[in-house]
């Protein structure tokens, strides 16, 4: 199966983190994604964000290489690009260049600061951008500083994720306009437009400020995690009262809980003896016990276990492509399944066939690597 993007032309500028990862799931789902790479290297199956990919190494410095580039820009739907704003232009192929050739072209910009402002230019990482959206501050042990959920939330949430959908959705805006355009996706935007409930709990006065004080962030003694006997743990999260009675029934808990479960004036004591009581048993213990129920208690899993759990098993979400354990392509379609995916393949592997169907013929080739365009 081809996928439900089949047809769809993407240039993407090789770069790193959340340009890489949106191109490998719009090419997970079909569409032909074609990477302008520095210098040509060896594959690495390990780099499973370039899985699925095809690729052409350009000296984009040389004339001959810039042009090599518009050309293959002239015949995409969307060019996806991570650099620091300018640098396209520098290059020649800022959005007046590429609409020059292309009106019709998607140009999604990925920055962490956005195009404007007054940190647009400077550097930046996940970490930095989740801290200006007030979100990195509501994480973390109350007594502690605040801890980065690894880089997913600003780089593959904030970032990824609303590229994605600022280009898809510029896609079905162009089928209206025939016109291309250019879509700014900031990670310091992106967060924040995740962040709806957590406003609208400051606005109307139920979400505290400060960590480990709110029903999401640790605070209920309900929603967060516990170390077993074992030294593993368990994720606790049942947050509707006849999910609650569940966990009190099946841990032991004191019935009374499911009185007051919502009141924070509880809250510290009962984190201590649920420390307490879950302390007691193995984690695969208490998962014996929480079998089938909708307690909404779960292991948290090492690297090691995560594709061997019933449930990621069954329905096959994680796969080993040439050894290398990786997610299968999400999310899934009935009629327009993704394929199965490929181990990456290499940076330039792809040059004389990407050119060829440009119109370069063997000479021209030839010339190109022999002046160094062809890197």
């Amino acid at each position: 199966m081809a996928g439900p993007l089949d047809g769809l032309k993407i240039v993407e500028m090789a770069g790193l983190g959340p340009c890489p990862l949106a191109g490998q799931l719009l090419a997970d789902l079909g569409a032909e994604v074609v990477v302008i790479d520095r210098k040509s290297a060896a594959a690495d199956p390990t780099e499973v964000n370039r899985r699925g990919k095809h690729s052409v190494a350009l000296n984009l410095k040389s004339p001959l290489g810039l042009d090599a580039a518009r050309r293959l820009i002239g015949q995409a739907d969307i060019l996806i690009e991570g650099f620091r704003p300018g640098v396209m232009e520098k290059l020649g192929l800022g959005p007046s260049d590429c609409h020059e050739i292309n009106p019709r072209l998607i140009i999604g910009r990925m920055t962490g600061w956005g195009q404007t402002g007054p940190l647009a230019m400077t550097a930046g990482h996940d970490i930095n951008y989740l801290a200006l959206s007030g979100a990195l501050g509501a994480i973390g042990a109350a007594d502690g500083p605040p801890v980065p959920p690894l880089n997913l939330v600003a780089d593959y949430g904030g970032g990824t994720m609303f590229l994605i959908f600022g280009v898809l959705a510029a896609l079905f805006e162009r089928g209206k306009s025939g016109r291309g355009q250019v879509v700014d996706a900031a990670m310091v935007d992106g967060v924040p437009a995740m962040m709806g409930l957590i406003h609208q709990g400051l606005a109307q006065g139920w979400w505290r400020k400060g960590r480990e004080g709110n029903m999401l962030d640790g605070g209920a003694p309900y929603y967060r995690c516990y170390v077993t006997k074992d030294g593993r743990a368990l994720s606790v999260g049942p947050l509707e009262p006849q999910f609650f009675a569940e966990l009190v029934e099946l841990a032991g808990l004191p019935a009374a809980h499911c009185h007051d479960q919502a009141d924070p004036a509880t809250w510290a004591d009962r984190r201590a003896l649920y420390a307490q009581v879950f302390a007691r048993k193995t984690r695969d213990e208490w998962m014996e016990i929480f079998a089938g129920s909708d307690a909404c208690v779960a292991p948290v899993l090492d690297w090691d276990e995560v594709e061997h759990h019933p449930q990621t098993a069954a329905r096959g979400t994680f796969v080993r492509v040439g050894g290398v354990m990786q997610a299968a392509p999400a999310p899934r379609f009935d009629r327009t399944p993704a394929a199965a995916p490929a181990a990456p393949g290499a940076a330039g592997q792809d040059t004389d066939a990407i050119l060829s169907a440009l119109g370069y013929d063997a000479a021209e080739l030839a010339r190109l690597r022999d002046e160094g365009v062809l890197t």
